[in-house]
């Protein structure tokens, strides 16, 4: 009673007794309109300056209009229930003057009070944007720093505003009605919470839903229900990608395996090409070493190119293995990305994941298709390509070489190639042999003009005394050239009949002799001949030649004597006597 007394006292001073006499009259008592008292009332009438509250009274309750401005215009309808804290009675007609607005800011801070003690949250609208973070409406005005507005750092702070959210409450002061909030630890707790529930669902090898959220170069994080897992690159597919964003958008909704988590590290690894079968568990019986299979060329490096044979089963086609040309060739001038190709399987690397193919090996070697058409002894025509110290090599056809051997250039012996050949010249040679197996194609030259020794055999017989030239000087003997492209040997013993030490005593480079066949052997190509018994049989002739030229005279004593002259051996024998 003395706090409604002291209410009416401060508006319109009054006896005790009139004041006595006004409960009296609307029938209040001192239990029911103690200032400060909660009351709840419907709304009967809307004025220009107030709404008239029916609280169950004779007498109306007065909230001022403003009171139900902004949000709470919403609850200003006739009948509509509503709250309000008796501020005083009006002392001159008894009607209760009433404060929706204190009522509210009281439920605020309660409401705040019952958050900020027991670690709870608040609901509330971002009204305003202000120096350093917002105002937020939770029945009074809050503040938001602009750091504690998300996780992240917000981009568009504007875009917040008008829009309701949850808050913790970080700071309350009852005294001075001001409370500061934090979005950014609601967020983080309740990640939190989703954390825990989805970790204590989570099983090894089963299947799960999300959202992928962000793509890097390594891969894509998805979230699965509040909690990011990363989808690894190498995960993504059995096959090859060079980047996550050529099978994944942010946004896009995927199902996903889980290869493993640790909810300590927060760490869940996921994986989506797990979702079906290794295709390299059926590759070594799908495709058999040696067999023919069709690909489709992904890519290309200066060692080879990748040929994709189904998703997630891809090969390489070394650059050995692009064509049978011999020349270095980069497999862009041979294939391109998206060719399809038919290649043969040549090696399998279960384990490694690796499969050699060959694309020059799905069609015939040039060589099989040449020898279909030449053999040995065809003569084919081309150029020089190369000259080494053991040969020439001659261009057939395109991609096709053939080795001229230095011994097959001519029947005379040369040194190098060079000495009858050049870079460039267009010649005429035989086929000798194709080797398919050692890839190789043997040719000669010196066989156009026929086999010069089968040609000596025949036309020469040991005994024969022939013109030679002195080539080479070894030690058991010289080696003579008896024709161009024909060589004897001269041993040692069959140099003179004088013993000789080194050939070197009696020979030199480039003389000419005459010789006598002693021994030929046609299939080895070898002719032994003799200095001596050449110059003896010579030595024979000329006395032969002698006699005839006698008369009948001569006797037989002369004629031993003469014969005597002409021996090396005698004229030795006598020079030792005159010497002793």
């Amino acid at each position: 009673m003395s706090e409604i007394k002291k209410t009416a006292d401060r508006n319109d001073p009054i006896s005790s007794e009139a004041y006595e006499h006004l409960l009296d009259r609307y029938q209040f008592t001192v239990k029911e309109l103690t200032p400060g008292k909660l009351i709840r009332g419907k709304i009967v009438k809307v004025t220009s300056s107030h709404v008239l509250v029916d609280i169950g009274f004779k007498s109306e309750g007065m909230i001022p209009i403003e009171d139900f401005e902004g949000d709470n215009a919403q609850s200003l309808r006739l009948g509509g229930e509503v709250e309000a804290i008796l501020e005083r009675i009006d002392p001159r007609d008894g009607s209760l003057l009433l404060s929706k607005r204190r009522a509210d800011t009281l439920r605020a801070l309660d409401y705040l009070e019952r958050a900020y003690l027991g670690q709870g949250w608040v609901q509330g609208k971002i009204v305003e944007r202000v120096k350093g973070g917002f105002i937020v409406n939770v029945g009074i005005k809050t503040f938001l720093p602009e750091n504690h507005a998300d996780i992240r750092a917000v981009k568009d702070p504007d875009k917040l505003i008008g829009n309701v959210f949850k808050f913790k409450v970080v700071r309350f002061d009852r005294k001075s009605e001001t409370a500061v909030l934090s979005r950014k630890l609601f967020l983080l707790d309740e990640k939190e919470k989703r954390k825990r529930r989805i970790f204590s669902k989570l099983v090894k090898g089963e299947k799960v839903k999300g959202q992928v959220k962000s793509i890097t170069n390594f891969g894509a994080f998805i979230d699965i229900g509040g909690v990011e897992g990363l989808l690894h690159i190498s995960d993504m597919s059995w096959g090859k990608i060079n980047h996550p964003s050529e099978l994944f958008t942010v946004g896009q909704e995927v199902e996903v395996v889980v290869l493993d988590f640790d909810e300590a590290e927060e760490r869940i690894s996921l994986g989506y090409k797990q979702l079906t079968e290794d295709p390299w568990l059926r590759v070594p019986e799908k495709y058999p070493v040696g067999s023919k299979v069709n690909g489709k060329v992904i890519s290309l490096a200066d060692f080879g190119a990748f040929v994709e044979l189904e998703k997630g089963v891809e090969g390489l086609i070394h650059v050995s293995d692009l064509t049978w040309s011999k020349k270095p060739v980069h497999p862009r001038k041979i294939l391109s990305p998206g060719q399809e190709v038919t290649v043969v399987v040549l090696d399998i690397n279960q384990e490694a994941r690796r499969i050699s193919l060959g694309l020059k090996q799905a069609s015939p070697h040039p060589l099989e298709l040449l020898k279909q058409r030449l053999g040995p002894g065809s003569r084919v025509k081309g150029k020089i390509t190369s000259l080494t110290d053991f040969g020439a090599f001659m261009q057939i056809e395109k991609d096709i070489e053939g080795l001229i051997h230095i011994s097959d250039i001519s029947w005379e012996k040369i040194k190098h190639p060079s000495e009858k050949l050049k870079v460039g010249q267009e010649v005429e040679a035989v086929i000798l042999n194709i080797d398919v197996e050692k890839q190789k194609v043997s040719l000669g030259i010196k066989q156009l003009e026929g086999d010069i020794w089968e040609d000596f055999f025949a036309r020469h017989k040991v005994g024969d005394i022939v013109q030679v030239k002195v080539v080479r000087i070894t030690d058991f003997g010289v080696f003579v050239e008896i024709t161009p492209g024909i060589e004897g040997v001269v041993f040692l013993s069959e140099l003179d009949e004088r013993r000789v030490d080194h050939p070197s005593e009696l020979f030199s480079g480039g003389e000419q002799r005459l010789a006598k066949i002693i021994k030929m052997n046609p299939r080895e190509k070898k002719i032994s001949l003799s200095f001596r018994q050449a110059q003896s049989e010579l030595q024979k002739l000329e006395y032969q030649k002698y006699l005839q030229s006698q008369n009948d005279r001569l006797t037989l004593g002369d004629i031993m004597r003469d014969q005597l002259r002409h021996l090396p051996l005698a004229k030795e024998k006598g020079k030792k006597k005159e010497g002793s």
